[in-house]
């Protein structure tokens, strides 16, 4: 009898352990989706109390959502990466123009050649950054605020500081066109580029050795190190996937306009894409997030604001409401994260 009371009460406390470990896996699994859920319902409700329409949930707004949070999220992955290794890259959004500009001005003779021209300036201005941070240990933010200046100057001398257009954009549908599925559905190309390149950084950090490696640089860099890890190789990668993806996000850009402008196009993206980051769940200091939670970040940004737009707000508060909702989602994530800890 002694024997049985005493199996109970050991299994009593291995029970609830294994319930907390389990609500605590559930819990980081779904991160911010849960905020999602509710900013989508209360625009809807707020639209519907104000206007006596409900615009926010229906396809064709749903689809400019998805269509807005696209470049975000495609510059969000490579953000993902740089920042899991404990790093920063200011420079995307300057990276960006330039890529636009220069596969602006390349189409105009050589067609879909200004693609191939877009992707390598921006993996090669990702690479230097990282040849600056892996071999010299320069630190990433100043390096990548240098890249920021010195490349946006650098876009606006490849266009003589006005607006280059291409009206007959060989690439354009990447921007304007869809995919059609089943005759029945159609995809904007930007969200189809958008998702597989989610998918492919999930397989990236998920599924491959090189994916261990960036978490064991951003958890601790030196016992990376010692453990045989090439540090260098891991850095010169995550630099430049986040330099090659700002120049998809520059084709991305000049398909959907026609047109780029090397002080205006990209101003601010690299704050947009380092807050999808953060929201979805990614740690600053490394070795902590995953690419859905970046996925779900880019997406509460488009939402938010749309809505703004929806309800009429005004440019200034759109800013301050903006700023006010990410640190508000940012700080209740950390405080839901600490809380299934202590349970």
């Amino acid at each position: 009898m002694s024997d049985s009371l005493s199996t109970t009460k050991q299994a009593g406390p291995t029970g609830q352990r294994a319930r907390r470990a389990q609500w605590r896996a559930f819990v980081r699994s779904i991160g911010m989706l849960p905020v999602l859920i509710i900013l989508g319902a209360l625009v809807q409700g707020l639209d519907i109390y104000l206007t006596g329409e409900g615009r926010f949930l229906t396809w064709q707004n749903l689809s400019i959502v998805a269509q807005q949070a696209s470049v975000n999220a495609v510059l969000g992955a490579g953000m993902t990466f740089v920042i899991l290794t404990g790093g920063i890259d200011l420079s995307v959004g300057s990276i960006l123009a330039a890529a636009a500009m220069i596969g602006l001005i390349v189409s105009k003779s050589l067609g879909d050649l200004g693609i191939v021209a877009a992707l390598v300036m921006g993996l090669l201005i990702g690479l230097g950054n990282g040849v600056l941070i892996a071999f010299l240990r320069l630190p990433p933010f100043i390096v990548t605020l240098g890249s920021l200046t010195a490349v946006r100057g650098f876009a606006r001398l490849l266009g003589n500081d006005t607006t280059v257009f291409n009206p007959d954009l060989p690439f354009a549908f990447i921007g304007n066109g869809s995919l059609h599925l089943g005759g029945f559905v159609s995809v904007s190309w930007l969200i189809v580029i958008a998702f597989l390149v989610i998918l492919g950084s999930w397989m990236i950090l998920r599924r491959t050795v090189l994916g261990v490696h960036i978490y064991a640089v951003g958890g601790n860099e030196s016992a990376a190190r010692l453990s045989g890890i090439k540090v260098w190789a891991v850095l010169l990668f995550v630099y430049g996937a986040s330099g090659l993806l700002a120049g998809l996000g520059g084709v991305m850009q000049a398909a959907r306009l026609y047109a780029a402008n090397g002080l205006q196009l990209g101003q601010s993206y690299e704050l947009d894409a380092i807050a999808a980051v953060i929201l979805g769940g990614t740690s600053f200091v490394g070795g902590i997030g995953s690419i859905w939670g970046t996925l779900i970040g880019a997406l509460i940004i488009a939402v938010l604001t749309n809505g703004l737009i929806l309800l009429g707000v005004t440019d200034v508060w759109q800013y301050i409401i903006k700023g006010a909702v990410i640190i508000g989602a940012v700080a209740l994530d950390r405080y839901r994260l600490r809380g299934s800890a202590r349970t």
